[in-house]
């Protein structure tokens, strides 16, 4: 019997054989991601800021006068994250810095009316979308869902890495001579 026949009367290809449980959970997990990941683009694909900015726009619209330390709490990220979130806005003329009248050692965030403009464009950003679909889920499902996160992104060897804000590129360093 020649190695053709052989293999012919074997295992039909994957292609045409019904996925495996493992096979559908994969499937399921990675259209999900997809799904995730373009909701968080969407905005950022029209122009104007990127959807990380465009998240950041949306908090500060609800909570004017923020601090640094303040939106990176309603942000979930880190303070150097949406420093530099923060940082690429003010240059954009969509955000202004000003000293606390209260506290000279706080900034105080706000938008200008560009900004306001821009975080009323085009609906809820998609963190603004996730973190809404997170409230509604009962607390159990929440903790299941971060642990098994967790576990995927240590898996992955990433765990160590800075999360940072969702498609914000990371200030330009500059090279010291």
């Amino acid at each position: 019997m020649s190695p053709t026949k052989t293999a012919s009367r074997g295992a039909a290809p994957a292609a045409l054989r019904p996925p495996t449980a493992d096979e559908s959970t994969r499937t399921v997990v990675l259209d999900s991601l997809r799904r995730l990941v373009r909701a968080f683009r969407v905005v950022g694909d029209r122009g104007g800021p990127s959807p990380a900015q465009r998240f950041v726009l949306e908090r500060l619209a609800e909570n004017p006068g923020a601090s640094i330390g303040e939106l990176a709490r309603m942000t979930h990220t880190d303070q150097s994250s949406v420093s530099v979130v923060v940082s690429r806005l003010v240059e954009g003329g969509l955000v202004e810095r000003k000293r606390s009248p209260d506290d000279a050692r706080r900034a105080e965030l706000s938008l200008t009316a560009r900004g306001r403009a821009a975080a009323k464009r085009g609906g809820p950003s998609g963190q603004a979308q996730l973190l809404e679909a997170l409230s509604r889920l009962p607390a159990a499902r929440r903790t299941a869902l971060a642990r098994e996160l967790a576990g995927l992104v240590e898996a992955m060897g990433i765990d160590e890495e800075p999360a940072g804000m969702f498609f914000e590129k990371p200030l330009a360093t500059t090279k010291r001579r």
